[in-house]
């Protein structure tokens, strides 16, 4: 059955981060992702993580500097060297966190900056990626992102990752399909799934149009979940979503899976 992970980035903002895990515990979850850990020391982390039987399903590489509003570096001319060092900082992080894949964001298109010229900036950067990844039994993910939320972003359709994915021709490179994203840039969720199915390392959910919990909106979360359970998906559903009035208070959703799942 599909297993979840709570997004700490986004869920049980009420506590201090490093308090998270213990909530994410608390309410049920398997396993957890988040953005980025860096500002906090991996082996504290990890002991956070195994006090309380959590998996690390997910986290980004470095992005660049995301206060000043880089979203990634993996498709910008002249950070090359930069994105390397980030490649070897998310490895370390990923060793002590039991952590199996990592997210790369692309980054914003560059002004001034043909797309031919980016795009193979992209690919030798997620090329050298993977390998450094293989080296220790990681997976490598692209994720294509809206432009209502991030307008200017490289990569925005799921067909254009899997492009991306099959020209790389690297065994560990997948997609990270977040169905938010897929419903507002592509629609026809199940349809694409289906279609991309085999190149799917890890989904995510959220409400549509809103972002909050997968319990309102556009999308029949409980049909999709159904969906993959009969269809074999053994993966981690990351709920990347914000919740509307505290964290807690939004999980009905999930408790009802849970009793269905039980």
């Amino acid at each position: 059955m599909p297993r979840f992970a709570a997004n700490l980035s986004m869920m049980f903002n009420e506590v201090p981060f490093m308090e998270r895990f213990a909530e994410a515990a608390a309410c049920g979850f398997e396993g957890v992702e988040f953005l980025f850990p860096y500002a906090f020391e991996a082996d504290d982390i990890a002991d956070e993580l195994k006090r309380h039987g959590l998996q690390q399903a997910l986290f980004n590489l470095p992005p660049g500097d995301w206060e000043a509003g880089e979203r990634g570096i993996a498709a910008l001319p002249g950070r090359e060297a930069e994105f390397r060092d980030s490649v070897e900082t998310a490895i370390r992080y990923a060793r002590a966190l039991n952590c199996p894949r990592l997210h790369a964001m692309a980054g914003l298109a560059p002004e001034g900056v043909s797309r031919e010229t980016w795009r193979a900036v992209y690919l030798d950067n997620l090329r050298h990626a993977a390998r450094r990844l293989a080296e220790h039994d990681l997976e490598l993910l692209l994720e294509p992102i809206n432009t209502r939320d991030m307008p200017g972003y490289c990569l925005n359709h799921q067909a254009e990752g899997h492009d991306i994915v099959a020209e790389l021709g690297e065994p560990n490179v997948k997609v990270q399909m977040d169905f938010y994203h897929t419903q507002i840039m592509d629609g026809d969720i199940w349809k694409t799934y289906q279609r991309h199915r085999a190149g799917v390392g890890h989904i995510q959910i959220a409400g549509v149009p809103e972002r909050h919990e997968p319990d309102t909106g556009e999308v029949n979360y409980p049909w999709l979940f159904q969906q993959l359970d009969a269809d074999g998906f053994e993966g981690w559903i990351g709920c990347e979503y914000k919740p509307r009035a505290g964290t807690r208070p939004g999980l009905g959703w999930f408790e009802a899976w849970k009793r269905q799942a039980g």
